[in-house]
């Protein structure tokens, strides 16, 4: 019998070697996109920091939506698919906000005000004082339940 992959370890794992949130969620579920994984990364690169650490809508959360895309995604114009898919979307936010506390990054990390363009440095420190490992695990955890 196969072993079941634990894809919120996994995106943990990914967060914790550097990727950001987004790539860490898109990259724990890698082997099931039709994408290889540089173009994964590049696709998922911009979401980083709640989008270019402008702290909007968290990167877990974003990566956890361009998975959905790739294995569920609605490529017609046909009103009752993108109903689905939004309903899933909107479901899958309230589960996310229910299990974090927000949607938002800097709700999440407490970060009100512009932040610089520059990654902050991966260090002991960095993630000792960031929920973001937990929120990955949770973000592909949740998303796991959508693409069954």
């Amino acid at each position: 019998m196969k072993k079941r992959i634990n894809r919120a370890e996994l995106a943990e794992q990914y967060f914790l070697k550097g990727y950001s949130c987004s790539q860490a969620v898109i990259l724990a579920y890698q082997d099931l996109i039709n994408l290889d994984k540089e173009t994964s990364l590049k696709i998922a690169s911009p979401f980083g920091g709640g989008i270019a650490r402008l702290r909007e809508v968290c990167g877990a959360f974003s990566g956890a939506l361009i998975v959905l895309g790739c294995l569920k995604g609605n490529p017609t114009t046909d009103i009752k698919k993108k109903t689905k898919l939004y309903k899933d979307i909107q479901n899958m936010a309230e589960e996310f906000t229910k299990a974090n506390g927000f949607l938002h990054c800097r709700d999440l990390l407490n970060l009100h005000g512009k932040s610089s363009a520059c990654p902050s440095k991966r260090s002991k420190q960095y993630y000792s004082h960031r929920p973001c490992q937990k929120i990955v695990g949770n973000a592909a955890r949740i998303l796991e339940k959508y693409i069954r």
